[in-house]
């Protein structure tokens, strides 16, 4: 086929797979809404679990449920064979505040652009796959959705996130959790305090030791902790004390220095005063986001194709997302789009109206179509998955 033919397929199909949401956009709405009125924690996700799933039953998917043994994980597939394209959908909801991240945009998202690709599919060959991953928020369930193998087989990954900024990328640092309990002796606070070992000074002192390692530490990474138990009254020497803490940083290799200094400042503290340290580390460890750039400028311009302007990166704010792990095992992308303005706090209040908003009905459409657009220049242009998969396998 001559390069103006197929340069002529691919804006036809463009067309095409927009049309097709547009026509589908009440209903998407619609679905976006509901569970945004029903908000549900991971792996509650019943609700919405079962509307997303009909959903995509009554467009021709079929579907898998409880895949990689999580309850309210599924895996809808329409068409056969490589390329298999994958579109995520979260749809768990904060304690609360609800859906103040937005991921019921997140999931009406996908199953649109899941919809719409079938255009594609039926044009080019391939599959299109909507993955529904649960429990993002708490839990980080794409960890185990990898570890079970649910991206095997997969070409590329892709979802979008709503955000007050339209973003080719995020900077989604590795992460790793931290349990710690210090045993000290009781003691009456004011009669004995001699006689006792002070659990909650061990662990306050930890604290403080932190907060001095914080000066000697890469500019993004994060430590932050909370106690969780420090004493049982003020007239007893507390003779235990609890803490949880989340270590983050850019990649793999600097977390795990990260981690021996934080653990020292621990040691360090139970040595000074006497108190007995036990640790767990969290086994559930967040991967830092691999961009693929090839793919990312993809959906950058056709997110720009509809009069949005398109920002590389955020300039400062780090989190974590299990995302990160599925960017690790496939090439991947995790864009966000603006719902709201730049003033307003993610994971709030006002977050969450903007959500159910006209602005977060027009984020959830204009994502939709930058999906299912973004498949058709994959399925369609001529060498570019094997240009994903290049700059994924040369980035280490």
């Amino acid at each position: 086929m001559e390069v103006s033919s197929i340069g002529n397929e691919i804006e036809d199909s463009k067309a095409g797979v927009s049309a097709i949401i547009e026509a589908q956009h009440r209903d998407l709405i619609r679905l976006s809404l509901k569970i945004h009125d029903n908000p549900e924690l991971g792996f509650q996700e019943r609700k919405a679990a079962s509307w997303l799933i009909g959903y995509l039953q009554k467009n021709g998917f079929q579907v898998e449920e409880h895949i990689a043994g999580l309850p309210t994980a599924f895996q809808a597939t329409y068409g056969q064979g490589s390329p298999r394209l994958a579109l995520l959908a979260e749809y768990d909801a904060l304690p609360k505040i609800g859906h103040a991240c937005g991921h019921n945009i997140i999931a009406a998202s996908a199953v649109g652009a899941g919809v719409a690709s079938k255009l594609a599919i039926e044009r080019f060959g391939g599959s299109i796959i909507v993955v529904g991953a649960p429990a993002e928020e708490v839990f980080g369930a794409k960890i185990d959705m990898v570890k079970a193998g649910i991206f095997g087989e997969i070409d590329v990954a892709m979802m979008t996130h709503p955000d007050v900024l339209n973003l080719l990328t995020i900077a989604a640092l590795a992460c790793v959790s931290l349990e710690v309990e210090l045993f000290g002796r009781p003691a009456h606070a004011a009669a004995q305090p001699h006689e006792g070992i002070n659990a909650l000074e061990a662990l306050i002192l930890s604290f403080n030791c932190i907060n001095s390692l914080r000066q000697h530490i890469k500019e993004e990474a994060r430590i932050h902790g909370i106690i969780t138990d420090g004493g049982d009254a003020p007239n007893i020497v507390p003779a235990h004390s609890a803490a949880k803490f989340l270590i983050r940083a850019r990649d793999n290799n600097y977390i795990d220095e990260l981690k021996e200094k934080v653990l020292n400042c621990f040691k360090g503290a139970a040595l000074a005063t006497g108190a007995r340290l036990e640790y767990k580390w969290g086994d559930r460890a967040y991967a830092p986001m691999k961009n693929n750039m090839a793919l990312a400028q993809l959906f950058k311009r056709n997110l720009e194709s509809l009069g949005r302007h398109v920002e590389l990166s955020k300039p400062s704010g780090f989190g974590s997302t299990d995302m990160g792990n599925v960017s690790q095992a496939v090439p991947s992308i995790h864009p966000m789009v603006a719902i709201a303005s730049p003033e307003v706090l993610i994971h709030s209040p006002e977050f969450a109206s903007a959500a159910a908003s006209e602005a977060g009905h027009k984020g959830l459409l204009d994502a939709a179509k930058s999906m299912a657009m973004t498949v058709v220049d994959v399925l369609g242009q001529p060498g570019m998955l094997d240009e994903i998969k290049r700059e994924f396998c040369n980035d280490g």
